[in-house]
């Protein structure tokens, strides 16, 4: 265990310099050649802020990891390539999949592509990684559905991907938003993995969360006066959607063991209750309004903080320490309650968080229009 969290301890750190170092070149090259992101009436950013942040994730998360491979073996030592020479084709397909989105994200960022055909390469993901053995195998106990036919789970898993890649890709909007949210997700599957034995995916955790530190730094701290503040575009939120899904499945799947007091289960889709639970909210809002379900407004959580009166950096901490709460609320019933029992049990909570939400957006709404 201590080999392991050294080479994550050391990965991590790598990501961090890598991205540091990457993303002051990315702002430089945006600024000189007028790559900026369009202010329209759904965004609340003013001023010229480039939005290819994103560009340093993959990259750099790749580069670490390569290059820990090589001073292992370089060392004479091999269980750093015997982690992800376990689940081989896994990992292919994720690399793969994932230089495949992130290629796209890029394009979309550079010169704009259409909603349907990002659609339809994320199904082409979805598709790669389910063909190396990347699906919902179970439920892990949940709706009482164990091991089902894979013409079931394999529809299914390629519909969770989709969903989880646009629900990162939608709670983009306010500055440091998405990158903490993944980050708390990042951790959290980290530290699983770690305890779980599952060392590749332990890895890839850690350098995905290495290179969201500096990232939220220039996003959430940088100033746009001094040309350091920075989105992560499309590129990113597609890259980063994609990476949590992959780990996000594989932990899930987990079996239950004595190694880990919680349930993989539990600990896989707790994280990502706030973007996935929002997505659901809003399209279902969208469709009794007889509106496009896929067509941008501003009726996300993050929108819905600003009408509360929120500033933009209180909102994200607000809803990020949501995020961590739900995680740690699931983890301590996980120990004496069925998934089905805490996933019901969230559900509430989250209609009246969205209750208590629309209360005070009224409250606000009145006492202004008084003034």
């Amino acid at each position: 265990m201590t080999y392991w969290i050294i080479n994550s301890l050391i990965v991590f750190i790598l990501c961090v310099l890598f991205a540091g170092v990457l993303i002051p070149q990315i702002l430089l090259i945006a600024y000189r050649r007028n790559l900026f992101d369009e202010v329209d009436e759904r965004k609340i950013h003013k001023g010229a802020i480039p939005r290819l942040g994103g560009m340093a994730f993959e990259p750099v998360i790749l580069l670490s990891l390569v290059l820990m491979a090589g001073v292992n073996i370089l060392a004479g030592e091999t269980m750093f390539s015997d982690a992800f020479s376990a689940h081989t084709l896994v990992f292919i397909a994720a690399f793969c999949s994932i230089q495949l989105l992130y290629l796209v994200g890029l394009a979309d960022d550079l010169i704009g592509i259409k909603y349907r055909a990002k659609f339809v390469i994320q199904l082409v993901c979805a598709v790669l990684l389910i063909s190396s053995g990347c699906w919902f195998d179970t439920l892990g106990g949940a709706l009482g559905i164990n091991a089902w036919s894979p013409w079931i789970g394999m529809p299914f898993t390629a519909i969770v991907i989709v969903f989880i890649i646009n629900a990162f890709n939608l709670i983009d909007g306010i500055d440091g938003l998405a990158s903490g949210l993944s980050s708390i997700a990042s951790l959290i599957y980290g530290i699983s993995f770690l305890m779980l034995g599952e060392y590749g995916y332990a890895l890839i955790s850690f350098a995905t969360l290495g290179v969201l530190v500096p990232f939220y730094y220039f996003n959430v701290f940088g100033d746009v006066r001094k040309h350091s503040k920075i989105f992560m575009g499309d590129t990113g939120s597609l890259t980063i959607g994609l990476i949590l899904s992959i780990l996000g499945i594989q932990l899930y799947t987990l079996p239950d063991t004595d190694m880990l007091e919680f349930s993989p289960s539990v600990l896989a889709f707790s994280p990502l209750i706030i973007p996935a639970f929002d997505v659901v909210r809003v399209y279902m809002m969208r469709i009794r309004q007889h509106r496009s379900p896929f067509l941008p407004d501003k009726s996300h959580i993050h929108h819905k903080f600003l009408a509360a009166g929120m500033r933009p950096r209180v909102a994200m901490v607000t809803i990020i320490i949501t995020s961590v709460l739900f995680t740690l609320l699931n983890l301590w019933l996980s120990v004496w309650m069925n998934i089905n029992v805490i996933v019901v049990l969230d559900i509430v909570l989250w209609i009246a968080f969205n209750g208590w939400l629309n209360t005070r957006i009224a409250r606000y709404r009145r006492t202004h229009s008084d003034v």
